[in-house]
């Protein structure tokens, strides 16, 4: 026997019993606790020097194993619009998208998938960058980070 939950929210959570008569047996129970936790985005905020090397880790609390098994992408905003940067998809190698003017040839995947920009430039100050991890179609885990640049 299975409990299928649709429209899952958090309220839903809680411990969820199945209890079945049997002859001669009598009744059998069990007992499952579900924990429904919210969608989430960490906002981050990364401080680099003018004409450095900018890293920007995807998701500060999560090992690059757990990351390497599933898609990710990596997005600037600015002007009130997204712009893909980096594609990565499990065992293929990333796919960037050099068409931006502002970013071009300046971004890399690094370790554990950090965003890498080489160098950075005043134009990188107050930028947002977006990865989104796909766990499944329906659950994607999103950090946002903001760019705070300094000249020497």
């Amino acid at each position: 026997w299975a409990l299928h939950l649709k429209n899952v929210t958090v309220s839903l959570s809680g411990q969820y019993e199945c209890s079945f008569t049997t002859y001669p047996h009598g009744t059998k129970a069990a007992k499952i606790q579900l924990v429904v936790k919210a969608e989430e985005e960490k906002h981050y905020v990364k401080e680099v020097q003018l004409n450095q090397t900018l890293e920007i880790p995807c998701l500060a609390d999560t090992t690059s194993e757990n990351l390497s098994n599933y898609p990710l992408k990596w997005l600037v905003g600015g002007n009130g619009r997204k712009e893909e940067l980096v594609t990565k998809e499990p065992s293929c190698p990333a796919v960037y998208r050099n068409s931006s003017t502002l970013y071009g040839q300046r971004v890399r995947l690094g370790l554990n998938n950090a965003l890498r920009i080489f160098p950075t430039k005043i134009t990188d100050d107050g930028r947002v960058f977006f990865c989104h991890v796909v766990y499944h179609p329906e659950r994607v885990q999103k950090s946002s980070t903001i760019v705070k640049i300094f000249g020497k």
